[in-house]
């Protein structure tokens, strides 16, 4: 079977940025759990390719398409890599209490039915752990009226996760750990997502059918 894609989003402004740091371990959390996981047709383990999109990258772009309507091509491409992958896993900073405007304005260009039934995992970050509760009464209602997947468990680090003071009873490591292996569950449970080639016949015609099949059904009436 073809493996797995993960798109990674991760709204941070810095580079280096803690959000990226934190989606890149979410991601190879991901990863390591799907490779763990044996299925029938998967005996060996589910393998997964990530593709990382720092919206910093992006700015200019989504902002001209809040304005036109149109995406430029290389955010075109960007979005669709996205919203046709297996899974999603989205971070984004912590500003005033809630998401960061430029995440925001990423969600706000998507089609509003692109992102049903994908497994999100939600991460945030910010500069004290006083704000961890943004995942659940800001980023996750937000995904919920996507009418995406989002797994239970959202991962937030502060600051201090980072360094030698971190929160000894539930460690970052553990939150991810966590938060990867209900993701992979939710990728494993779920068929995998193929790209179709538009001009194939079974594309619009219907697997194993052919222009001979409808020329012959329309020949027999």
């Amino acid at each position: 079977m073809s493996a797995r894609r993960i798109a990674v989003v991760t709204a941070g402004l810095s580079n280096p940025s803690t959000t990226r740091m934190l989606g890149d371990r979410l991601a190879d959390a991901t990863v390591a759990a799907l490779r763990a996981k044996s299925t029938a047709s998967e005996p060996t383990g589910i393998a997964a390719e990530v593709d990382v999109f720092e919206l910093r990258d992006y700015a200019h772009d989504i902002t001209n398409n809040l304005l036109t309507g149109f995406a430029p091509p290389a955010l075109e491409a960007m979005v669709n890599a996205v919203v046709s992958a297996d899974a999603i896993i989205a971070v984004t900073p912590i500003f005033s209490t809630s998401y960061s405007g430029l995440f925001k304005s990423f969600v706000d260009i998507l089609d509003p039915d692109a992102l049903a039934g994908v497994p999100v995992l939600l991460g945030a970050n910010a500069g004290t752990a006083r704000h961890s509760l943004a995942i659940d009464y800001s980023i996750r209602p937000l995904f919920t009226y996507l009418h995406a997947n989002p797994v239970p468990t959202g991962v937030f680090a502060a600051s201090s996760d980072w360094g030698a003071n971190a929160d000894g009873v539930a460690p970052l490591g553990a939150r991810i750990d966590r938060g990867a292996r209900e993701l992979a569950d939710a990728i494993a449970a779920r068929m995998p997502v193929r790209d179709e080639d538009p001009y194939d016949p079974a594309t619009y015609l219907g697997e194993g059918r052919s222009f001979g099949h409808l020329l012959g059904g329309l020949a027999g009436e």
